[in-house]
């Protein structure tokens, strides 16, 4: 039978996308990894790749579609000596893919609803177009259709097989390796046992019995307003912040930086270096690499939560918010301890400049250990910012003002800068956070203390 190309999960969070662009047309012969598409998620466009080899026997979704959800079929792909008049062979229905539905028509609905999405997509971690089943240990083994075919025919279980394919997924050329062995291959138990995201689907605690907010057009009459419809961004961070804020107990801690010494530093060393360094640095920069510092001082707040355990992380992966024309997302400055203020004020260039052309590749804008949402720019004096999981802390920046101060005595004037960290209390305790910001307005009041 043919085999049915479904539509890619390319994030963990992705829930639907658009096909952007066919790179194949019906009747092309494709191998495992040719590229076959271009699909828009909400953050970014990337290349769909094969994973088996065939023809490509009808497009059932045309480029440009928006709205496709993940694992609609897209396309179907032809094995040797088949037809286009081949029936495909059927997907998993989208009901075995879900959790049991909650009561409709409330806010927890909708919120776990999103959450078993999101739990789903990180659990399988389904890229292209794979089909599943529940192992005799309630495990979930994924393998691309033409593998199970042979599988199936050559009476090899799949459960026992280690998948090479992208993620682990058993593919063609793991079931001939195993035919021709003549034994079935060992399962990796570290490679077979995937972390499944603990907590996310976990129900909305104290939200049960409360009313659905009203639709907001019910307070207007038409005419009076222009409706703008969501776009995939912008259904992705109402989703996901508002899951954010519902689950994660927020508290926050404020303290004021000055950063005269900062500003002074900056200026001599852009006006040093104007030309031969290739940069210009900017408070932000300051701000991230202060911030790198002072997770290293205190580990703690460098943590993610799960529902059995806090996962620290040895490095400083520091995600930092752009703003774009049609939403918001947060590239993350790898390994930021381990590099200099020029290589962190290039990195952050170059991954807003790609950002806003929404050419950020997945690893780049998912995961890291902090964040840093900087609004001194507007003229913002101080704000709280919304933590993004699987973060457990968010740094808000405000504007560097002069301001009236007291020192030994004396009022005199001086730049201040006001930031507030929101913390997860789950992972952070309000004396582990007060040790870091510590820390940071060290760092950030002198500058040479990060070379230390």
């Amino acid at each position: 039978m043919a085999t049915e190309i479904l539509m890619p999960a390319l994030s963990p969070t992705m829930e639907e996308g658009k096909l952007a662009k066919w790179l194949v047309k019906e009747g092309d012969e494709v191998r495992s990894g040719d590229v076959l598409a271009e699909i828009e998620t909400d953050k970014a466009t990337m290349e769909f790749e094969a994973v088996d080899e065939g023809r490509i026997g009808k497009i059932l979704v045309p480029e440009g579609a928006e709205g496709v959800k993940v694992n609609q079929p897209i396309a179907t792909l032809l094995g040797e000596g088949e037809s286009a008049g081949t029936p495909a062979a059927p997907s998993a229905p989208a009901s075995q893919k879900t959790a049991p539905a909650t009561p409709q028509n409330t806010p927890v609905a909708d919120i776990s609803s999103a959450m078993v999405s999101i739990r789903d997509a990180v659990a399988a971690e389904v890229p292209g177009h794979e089909q599943s089943r529940p192992s005799t240990a309630h495990e979930r083994v994924f393998v691309s259709p033409l593998a199970r075919r042979l599988a199936t025919a050559a009476g090899v279980d799949i459960a026992t097989l280690v998948g090479s394919g992208p993620r682990g997924r058993i593919v063609k050329t793991d079931v001939e390796s195993a035919i021709k062995g003549g034994i079935a291959a060992q399962p990796d138990a570290k490679a077979a046992k995937r972390p499944v995201a603990e907590g996310i689907a976990a129900p909305v605690a104290g939200l049960a019995g409360v009313a659905p907010l009203p639709d907001a057009r019910l307070f207007y009459k038409q005419g009076e307003y222009e409706e703008i419809l969501h776009d995939s961004m912008r259904k992705a961070i109402a989703r996901r912040l508002t899951s954010a804020k519902t689950l994660i107990p927020h508290f926050y801690l404020t303290v004021d930086c000055r950063i005269d010494e900062l500003l002074a530093t900056r200026t001599r060393i852009n006006a040093r270096f104007p030309k031969e360094g290739g940069y210009k640095l900017s408070v932000n920069d300051f701000v991230v690499k202060a911030s790198a510092a002072a997770l290293m001082k205190v580990p703690e707040v460098n943590a993610s939560w799960t529902d059995t355990a806090i996962l620290r992380h040895p490095h400083a992966d520091i995600g930092v918010a752009v703003a774009l024309d049609f939403g918001l997302i947060t590239p993350i400055v790898f390994r930021a301890e381990e590099k200099g203020l020029a290589a962190i004020s290039n990195e952050v260039k170059s991954l807003a400049e790609r950002a806003r052309a929404k050419k950020l590749k997945p690893q780049e804008y998912e995961g890291g250990s902090f964040a840093i949402s900087n609004l001194g720019m507007f003229g913002i004096r101080d704000f709280t910012a919304v933590i993004n999981p699987p973060q457990a802390a968010i740094l808000a920046v405000g504007a560097g003002e002069e301001r009236a101060v007291v020192r030994d005595g004396k009022i005199e004037t001086a730049t201040i800068m006001t930031v507030t960290m929101s913390c997860d209390h789950r992972v952070i305790d309000g004396a582990t956070g007060a040790r870091f910001l510590q820390f940071f307005k060290q760092y950030v009041e002198d500058p040479a203390a990060m070379l230390l």
